[in-house]
């Protein structure tokens, strides 16, 4: 259990200590708990730090329910074997991503404001997140910085649920983490302290680089 997001990051900066003032390497982080880690990386490594602003899609009769993801650029990833079990129609989902992209789109505005996103072609990116659950937002991310042309796909999170690392490790040309869970009910579980971050907190963070 880690007593922090703090003390998470550190300890993830401890084993990706190689990228250090490397040029063409970014810190890329999940709001909004993702940024907080990915910011103590950002500032032991000398690494820049950008955000990547996902939302997961859900059914509104199971809101917790993750059947898929959406990135910038109306990016969707869909878990397909979920959405079959689940009889999700297509028209469902057309409907639930148009909802979620513009949620998705207008945090983007809140959190970015007028800073442009930075080009990821031929960067090498570590993206952070406090904890995996199912996996979606961390996909959908993946999707986009390969459409992006990045030159390497690192994904550091402080803990995973082992049924979700089977599934995604294929996805990353490296995996970098702390601990990997079989009993995996939330992120929060394995954090003493897990406060609620504000849009407000991510943007101060954000606004320091």
């Amino acid at each position: 259990m880690f007593t922090n997001r703090q003390e998470a990051g550190e300890l993830l900066a401890e084993k990706l200590v190689e990228f250090k003032n490397k040029k063409d390497v970014l810190v890329l982080g999940i709001p909004r708990g993702g940024v907080v880690v990915a910011k103590i990386i950002a500032d032991m490594l000398s690494l820049p730090l950008d955000i990547i602003v996902v939302k997961k899609i859900s059914l509104p009769i199971n809101p917790e329910l993750a059947i898929g993801a959406v990135g910038p650029e109306k990016t969707v990833y869909w878990d397909e074997e979920l959405c079959k079990r689940l009889d999700v129609s297509r028209e469902v989902r057309r409907k639930e991503m148009r909802v979620k992209d513009q949620e998705r789109s207008e945090r983007e505005k809140i959190l970015r404001g007028e800073k442009k996103a930075p080009s990821f072609r031929n960067k090498t990116v570590l993206l952070v997140d406090d904890g995996i659950a199912t996996g979606a937002t961390v996909l959908v991310s993946a999707k986009y910085l390969k459409k992006k042309k990045v030159k390497g796909l690192i994904l550091a999170v402080p803990v995973i649920s082992n049924d979700t690392f089977r599934g995604i490790s294929k996805y990353f040309d490296r995996m970098v983490f702390l601990e990997v869970s079989s009993e995996f009910g939330a992120v929060g579980q394995f954090y003493e302290e897990f406060t609620q971050i504000s849009d407000e907190t991510v943007k101060k963070l954000f606004d320091r680089r």
